[in-house]
């Protein structure tokens, strides 16, 4: 693989393989609140705590390909820097989500509504390359540098609650 291409996808890549990380860490989570609770392995539910660490780990799991989804097209055919930032967001988000949801469920809330803030971003950046491309395509038109411009000056505003 040559460097340019390299360098066009290597910011997804990284976010990636820490959403991998986080991933294993949320199952090691759930792993460990069977062994404590139960002490022979894999607990079925019916303890409190570990049933809040199942569900988080399940419901974080149920969102995660459409993440990958998102983050990848919109680094493909948008802006790499954009989406990558976006999907650092994202997985700090979906951590406080998961720390959230072992307190009280309430706690998780917040996370939750962000996330899907940080979703619709990644999607609405999908739309827009997929539209730039049909404009070079039909009309000879490329908005591919004002759009990467608003990506790059929205991204920001991600982290105002």
């Amino acid at each position: 693989m040559d460097q340019e291409t390299l360098g066009s996808v290597v910011l997804l890549a990284i976010v990636t393989l820490i959403s991998v990380v986080q991933n294993a860490f949320f199952a090691s989570k759930v792993e460990h609140e069977s062994k404590h609770c139960n002490g022979k392995g894999i607990q079925r539910p019916g303890s409190s705590a570990f049933d809040r660490v199942y569900t988080a780990n399940q419901n974080c799991g149920h969102a995660y390909p459409t993440f990958l989804a998102v983050l990848w097209c919109a680094g493909l055919l948008c802006s790499q820097a954009p989406a990558a930032f976006a999907g650092l967001m994202y997985l700090f988000v979906r951590q406080k989500y998961f720390v959230g949801y072992l307190g009280e469920r309430t706690q998780s809330t917040p996370g939750y509504l962000f996330g899907k803030r940080i979703i619709l971003f990644l999607f609405l950046m999908s739309m827009a390359g997929i539209l730039n491309y049909y404009l070079i395509y039909f009309f000879g038109s490329d908005f591919e540098m004002h759009i990467k411009t608003i990506t790059s000056a929205i991204s920001p505003l991600l982290l105002i609650p």
